[in-house]
């Protein structure tokens, strides 16, 4: 509970106090830090690690320095924004829509340290991007958005401890359940509900496309959260890290954001056009 109080306290007073080039310069550091966990899921030595995440460090500087504006660091935003955004958002959808299903099917594993790589670079470049640009939205969209996926988390554990008989994916993640993934939908539902008047009109003027939305969203959620559980299984490791005590490692606790706030990020873009 004390690391999660200082974590959220340290990630509010970045989200709302920062100016732009600082919260640029602390997510920054965030995905670089998140990229050396993933290093360690590849199996790779220490050097190999600190590598890793110095490597994307660098990418991400590279993109602000190329297109600042697409950041929020300069003028034009929106059409910056979308020439960055489909660059990165458009293949995390691909990915987490398309092969993460038959890669939790199939149970691949990533044995190949080049696709390694690439696989780490679209979930976390994409994730960067997102808390880059909804913050253009406000610190309040992004913490709501957030909330989405936190919230879907709350309510798998609690329904499924409480109501969970039928194990949704046992191989990969035997405490999750069928009905906790549902108990996840009817909360997510009931939040975006209670947020409709704050949505873009074109979800929240017909119910049924909303609910299909949130819907969507919550199992994107979970496809991230089976994801990495299926990657540290294989990588024979129970937690990501140590580097958060009581909590395990960063990705362990952003591993439901990789696969949402890209797409979320995409269809904000979308819509401001």
């Amino acid at each position: 509970m004390i690391t999660a109080i200082v974590l959220f306290a340290a990630f509010l007073l970045a989200l709302f106090y920062l100016p732009p080039l600082g919260w640029l310069v602390f997510v920054s550091l965030v995905a670089a830090l998140a990229a050396w966990e993933w290093g360690g899921l590849m199996r790779l030595a220490g050097a190999g690690r600190i590598l890793l995440g110095i490597a994307l460090l660098v990418l991400c500087t590279g993109l602000a320095l190329h297109e600042p504006a697409a950041l929020g660091l300069g003028s034009d935003f929106a059409d910056a924004a979308w020439r960055l955004g489909a660059f990165c958002y458009l293949p995390a959808a691909a990915f987490w829509l398309i092969l993460v299903p038959i890669w939790l099917l199939r149970r691949w594993s990533l044995s190949n340290r080049i696709l390694a790589v690439a696989t780490g670079i679209v979930l976390l470049l994409p994730l960067w991007l997102a808390l880059v640009q909804l913050r253009q939205a406000g610190p309040l969209t992004v913490l709501a958005i957030m909330a989405v996926v936190w919230l879907a988390d709350i309510a798998a554990y609690f329904t499924g401890r409480s109501l969970g008989k039928h194990k949704l994916a046992p191989s990969i993640s035997p405490g999750k359940t069928w009905e906790g993934a549902i108990g996840a939908t009817v909360a997510v539902v009931i939040y975006g509900c209670l947020l409709a008047t704050r949505l873009p009109s074109v979800v929240a003027g017909s119910f049924p496309l909303l609910a299909a939305t949130l819907v969507a969203l919550t199992a994107i959620s979970i496809l991230g959260d089976l994801f990495e559980s299926l990657l540290k299984r294989q990588a024979g490791v129970k937690d990501s890290s140590s580097v958060l005590p009581g909590h395990g490692g960063l990705l362990d606790r952003i591993d439901s954001l990789t696969s949402t706030l890209p797409l979320v990020a995409l269809v904000w873009l979308v819509t401001q056009r």
